[in-house]
């Protein structure tokens, strides 16, 4: 049996309450009787806790990306796929997602079914606490308002578990523009909008650890702003990665002593600013 490999991109800012056990419970004894081999990519999104050590020592690759916004986070881990990943999946790294559904979002994609499967909370399992009301109608809005212009088979347009063929990956991540929350509005359009066959499938969503970074007026504007945007969008041959190298995974010390410099270097112009009013 030839050996399929899953990457899972995993964006974190501050989810030192949940990294560890996100990274613990995909169920690699599983996938590998099915045939994949798992490698675990997170994301650190300069995170002022220390996410970033304890997902390497639960079995990640660790990559900083110092330029806050989860849209940033997303596209730092699209450009460092490694080049035998043949399946791509993304889920949140506050243990709202099941790791363990993993291989229902991958098997569609390896039957060749389809190019890019959504999980849908909306469909799904959704435990009492992990959605507000207002999330959840704005969800719903969103989703029909794309199903209905987009003409996507989509039913959780907002969700942060996905799953893309690799080739699905390397035709997307050229078009993605968004730095925050918006990026799921963009990913979804802009694939519909470049002819994927995009499906979803439910899957489970408890309330998450730790605090939420999204803000649902401010974030819910700029994504209905995405929606609007990319209307009239069309993929050209000029557009091109915003960053086309290949950034290099550093250790969590690393990341610890990049942070601590950042630090540094903003007490000190602090200091500064403050000798020049005097």
């Amino acid at each position: 049996m030839n050996t399929k490999k899953i990457t899972v991109i995993i964006p974190c800012y501050n989810e030192a309450v949940a990294i560890a056990t996100v990274v613990a419970k995909f169920p690699r004894e599983r996938l590998a009787m099915y045939g994949y081999d798992l490698d675990v990519l997170v994301i650190d999104n300069n995170s002022s806790d220390n996410t970033a050590e304890l997902a390497e020592a639960a079995g990640a690759r660790v990559i900083v990306e110092p330029k806050q916004g989860k849209g940033n986070a997303i596209k730092t881990g699209f450009y460092n796929i490694p080049a035998d990943t043949d399946y791509v999946a993304m889920l949140d790294g506050d243990d709202t997602y099941k790791p363990e559904e993993i291989l229902r979002l991958i098997a569609p994609i390896d039957d060749g079914f389809a190019q890019v499967i959504i999980g849908s909370r909306m469909h799904g399992r959704i435990r009492a606490g992990s959605m507000k009301r207002l999330n959840k109608f704005g969800n719903r809005l969103y989703s029909r308002l794309v199903r209905s212009v987009y003409k996507v088979s989509v039913s959780d347009v907002l969700t942060g578990y996905y799953a893309w063929s690799r080739e699905a990956i390397e035709a997307l991540r050229p078009h993605l523009r968004s730095q925050g929350f918006a990026i799921e509005m963009e990913m979804v359009t802009k694939m519909a909008r470049l002819g994927f066959e995009i499906f979803s499938v439910p899957v489970s969503y408890d309330p998450r650890l730790g605090d939420s970074s999204l803000n649902p007026i401010v974030d819910g504007a700029k994504i209905m702003r995405m929606y609007v945007r990319n209307l009239r969008w069309k993929p050209t041959a000029q557009e091109i990665p915003l960053e086309t190298q290949e950034i290099q995974p550093i250790s969590a010390i690393e990341s610890r002593n990049y942070l601590i410099r950042r630090l540094k270097a903003r007490h000190h112009g602090d200091s500064s600013e403050a000798s020049s009013r005097i």
